[in-house]
């Protein structure tokens, strides 16, 4: 499928299945629209005339441009026709868990306004935390359900895991006594919001942690208005003041401050500079996602404004790369994309894998598809403490339905192979369904990944 767009005065065009990435001039553009409009099929003389007389661009120069783009379909650069996808390709042996989220506490020391987590405790009214015992049998559970994949991914999460910290601890020495006994590589995740990330914990996270993700939404009147302490208190200066302490010791391994923007802060550009500026390169913000009363909630008519966002964003992600800026540069999540090496086809199709390849623990060794799930009765999957642990087949077969993203909105969109269908979890709490898409999701991701296409044009060009 091709797909053609204009960012910061350029005319680019993507064929989602080759993806071959063009930069086009203006007649070549407005020829392609043609070919898109009609399915790649090439426009004729009368086309291309009424497009002159419309456009104003030259006839000849329509006429060159056509002749280029038969050139690049003959030879297969554009208007490729799209795989045919079957479960059985995609899973040519039956799905594994491979990856687990223990939630080692259910309870935090913050009372963030926008927390889909129901201030920690998944709105069950219970605040509490994971035993030792409960979460070695998880570990136990992942390694038993993972077949014969080596690499195994384990997040520590909450509420804030910090506040658990001796379990944490001893549940990290007890996969890497796993990993020696059963040959797996097991590799660990802590999610937190740093208010706890003391030196102690700092070195011993670092030590034995292969990712982190930090917990932040940006300038003090952001972090302030939406993720404030227990008894109302600012968290910017304890935050911020840890998280620059952290990203100096922990070096190469793998880090990214998390946030969240809302309704209140659509020029998050800023708050993402402003963690660019403090020396933290590897970034994320993700748009909240909540119910449409609520006032930091996002609506149809911020769309403009967040879009405006993301390609300004884009152009300074660009120009902190070039040389000569003096500006730090960074890393931001949504941007990352290698057109060169990276997943194949297959791979991109797939998803988290929730519900089957990937789900979560609750402190008491409750199963969910994940952890946007836990707490909600109709999405219990088992419990590890139970013999057998997965025991609600119907819910399984439910989202094991989900692993090949061919509902019809997804078929013919274009970003399909960079967001495999979208977030069942995010679809589910907007929509009210499973199969049903999130659409202002979609909009916000099919930009994203237009002004990752566009910096990959930008950068090739240096």
């Amino acid at each position: 499928m091709v797909h053609c767009f204009k960012i910061h005065g350029d005319r680019l065009a993507w064929d989602s299945e080759t993806q071959a990435l063009l930069i086009l001039d203006e007649p070549a553009f407005a020829c392609l629209e043609l070919y898109v409009q009609s399915a790649g099929r090439a426009p004729d003389d009368a086309e291309l005339r009424r497009l002159n007389r419309e456009r104003g661009i030259a006839f000849e120069e329509l006429r060159s441009a056509r002749e280029e783009i038969d050139e690049l379909i003959a030879a297969g650069h554009l208007f490729a026709p799209r795989a045919p996808v079957a479960a059985e390709v995609l899973y040519p042996e039956p799905p594994v868990i491979k990856a687990l989220c223990l939630h080692l506490c259910h309870d935090c020391n913050m009372r963030c306004r926008y927390c889909f987590a129901g201030t920690g405790d998944y709105g069950t009214g219970k605040r509490t935390m994971m035993s030792t015992e409960i979460g070695k049998r998880a570990i136990d559970f992942l390694i038993e359900m993972s077949g014969s994949r080596r690499n195994l991914d384990i997040d520590f999460f909450g509420g804030e895991p910090l506040l658990n910290w001796e379990v944490a601890k001893e549940l990290t020495l007890y996969a890497r006594q796993r990993e020696v006994e059963t040959g797996k590589e097991l590799r660990l995740t802590l999610t937190t919001n740093a208010l706890l990330l003391d030196a102690e914990k700092r070195e011993f996270i670092n030590r034995h942690m292969k990712n982190v993700v930090l917990s932040f939404d940006g300038r003090r009147e952001v972090q302030d208005n939406m993720r404030r302490a227990v008894g109302g208190q600012s968290t910017f200066e304890r935050v911020a003041a840890n998280i620059d302490a952290f990203i100096p010791e922990r070096g190469d391994a793998e880090y990214y401050v998390r946030g969240t923007y809302t309704h209140f802060n659509l020029d998050f550009v800023e708050d993402v500079l402003m963690m660019a500026d403090r020396g933290w390169e590897q970034l994320s913000l993700e748009p909240v996602v909540g119910a449409p009363e609520k006032e930091w909630s996002l609506r149809t008519e911020d769309l403009p404004e967040i879009i405006a966002s993301y390609e300004r964003l884009a152009a300074e992600y660009v120009r902190r790369r070039r040389d000569g800026s003096e500006d730090p540069p960074f890393a931001f999540f949504h941007f990352n994309i290698d057109l060169e090496s990276g997943p194949c086809y297959y791979k991109r199709l797939k998803g988290c894998g929730v519900g089957v390849e990937y789900c979560a623990v609750a402190p008491d060794g409750t199963l969910y598809p994940c952890h946007q799930f836990v707490g909600k009765p109709e999405f219990v999957l088992g419990n590890v403490m139970e013999e057998p642990p997965l025991t609600n087949q119907d819910l399984l077969e439910r989202f094991r339905s989900l692993l090949v993203p061919d509902r019809v909105p997804c078929r013919d969109c274009w970003a399909l192979y960079f967001c495999s269908g979208g977030c069942p979890a995010a679809a589910w709490y907007e929509t009210g369904s499973l199969d049903k898409v999130y659409e202002q999701s979609c909009v916000l991701q099919q930009h994203r990944l237009e002004c990752a296409l566009w910096i990959q044009t930008q950068l090739n060009r240096d």
